[in-house]
This record gives structure tokens, C-alpha cells and sequence, in this order.
């Protein structure tokens, strides 16, 4: 297995990060030239986490690079500040061309930032949108695996497909949603220390339904841990997957970066 490769030879894609927001102000050029540099030829600027201002500037900055797609919609911990009103602005943005999927949404129960019930609700109103575009969705879930899935099979009925994104939980989990159609998106999580019942998903997994993604600027991999993290340190994913699995980083970069690609038809 190979781990010395030309970073520019890589062609890697971040599916998931938040480049937008304000740890980034006047600095989004020089994260994605570093991101170029490291091997990056793509980024997924993710909206809908903070408020709804965080949807427009994915989509302006995705706008801005050829290099960048956008996603549209409204995380779990503010589901509780999505209206109709809020639902119409995500709907007229999903026919921006740089809007490539719906999410991330999804259900939270580790924090609890909106009611479940409430939380349960959006997430279903973000499948129908999905369904209704013909886009993917983009998932968020945390300890709330059993109630996503069975809200994905009852609302979807087959017609979405998607990504569960940043992914932490059990192989039995993860083989629900395979079989909803969903591929699994692994963070700088899988790196660290304590994580090595993640790393053993990774490991039986197959590759060809998995993504990469730095969901930055947070869970930044070892060896970068305690800084902001930035797409250009999704490399340390990439190759924390080819050490646990055994495989060449080339061959994870290329697969992961077709995974990306084939779902959100980029």
C-alpha cells in the first residue's frame, strides 16, 4: 500500500463543508487554493447550518468557482426556525445550477437544539423536497438512527437517494441505509484515537458506497486535531480508509471521488 502519492495527482473531492460561514471571512480563496494544492479538485459547500443565511452564501460562493457546488437546507438544531416561508427561499434555490442536492437535514437527539417532534417534521418535509426536485439529500443523524431510517423508507418510498454524512454509528445502521440507497460519508472522526468501532464500519464496508468530507471548520484529523480544520486536510480521511482497509490511497480517491460525482451528477 502506498501512502507517498503527489498530493496534485489525487483528485479527491470534500463532500461536505461549511466554507461559508464566518470562520472563514476573507479567507475562502485561500482555503480553496490550499485545498487545490492538497489534492482537493472539488468541494460541496453544505448550507443550513446556523440560519438561513448560511444557504445564500453556499450558493453565492459556489457561484464564485467552478470548483464548487452548493447544497441547500436546514440543520436538525435549527429545525425549529423553518416555516413555509423558509420552505419556499430553499425551494427557489434548489433551481440555482450550482445547487446539487437538499441538506443537510435530518434528525439530532444527542443535543435536542429543536424538538424531536418538530425535528421529525422538517426532516420529512426536506425528503418531500427532495423527491419533488429529483435532488439527493444530504443527512444529518445522530442518535437517531432507528426514527431517520424509518422516516427515509415511509417518505422517500424508494424515490430519494442521498448521503448520510458524517457518519458515527454502528455497522447495522450503516447497512440500513445501504440498503435505502443511501452512501455514507466518513469525517476526520475516523481518525482519531478512540475511534477505532468506526474504523471497523470502515473496514467492512464497501468502498464503492462510501464518501470523504471534513465538515469543516469542525473534527479536524489527527494530525491537525485542536486547529480549524479546512477541506484541503481531507487527505488524512482518504488515507485513514486505505490503512484500514488495506488498499491503495489512489484507489480511495478515485473511488470516493466517483461516489461523489455519480450521486450529485457533477
Amino acid at each position: 500500500m502506498n501512502l507517498d502519492v503527489s498530493a496534485s495527482s489525487l483528485g479527491l473531492i470534500d463532500s461536505h463543508a461549511h466554507i461559508q460561514s464566518k470562520e472563514y471571512a476573507d479567507e475562502a480563496d485561500a482555503v480553496i487554493e490550499r485545498a487545490r494544492q492538497a489534492g482537493v479538485k472539488q468541494i460541496i459547500v453544505v448550507g443550513g447550518a446556523g440560519d438561513m443565511s448560511s444557504n445564500a452564501g453556499a450558493v453565492a460562493l459556489a457561484a464564485s468557482s467552478p470548483d464548487l457546488y452548493a447544497t441547500v437546507g436546514m440543520h436538525p438544531h435549527d429545525a425549529k426556525d423553518v416555516g413555509e416561508a423558509q420552505l419556499r427561499e430553499l425551494k427557489e434555490l434548489t433551481l440555482h445550477p450550482k445547487v446539487i442536492a437538499v441538506g443537510e437535514t435530518g434528525l439530532d437527539y444527542y443535543y435536542d437544539h429543536s424538538p424531536r417532534e418538530v425535528q421529525r417534521r422538517v426532516f420529512a418535509q426536506f425528503i418531500c423536497l427532495a423527491g419533488e426536485t429529483g435532488l439527493p439529500l444530504v443527512v444529518h443523524e445522530r442518535d437517531a438512527a432507528s426514527e431517520a431510517v424509518e422516516l427515509l423508507r415511509s417518505e422517500g418510498a424508494g424515490r430519494i437517494s442521498g448521503v448520510i454524512h458524517c457518519f458515527t454509528g454502528d455497522y447495522v445502521a450503516a447497512r440500513n441505509y445501504l440498503d435505502l440507497g443511501f452512501c455514507i460519508s466518513f469525517s476526520g472522526i475516523i481518525t482519531f484515537r478512540n475511534a477505532e468501532p468506526l474504523r471497523e464500519v470502515v473496514r467492512k464496508l464497501p468502498l464503492n458506497r462510501m464518501f470523504v468530507e471534513t465538515d469543516s471548520p469542525y473534527l479536524t484529523p489527527v494530525p491537525h486535531r485542536g486547529k480549524r480544520n479546512e477541506p484541503a486536510h481531507v487527505r488524512w480521511v482518504a488515507e485513514t480508509i486505505a490503512r484500514v482497509k488495506a488498499i491503495p490511497l489512489e484507489v480511495v480517491a478515485a473511488t470516493t471521488t466517483r461516489n461523489v460525482q455519480n450521486l450529485f451528477k457533477i
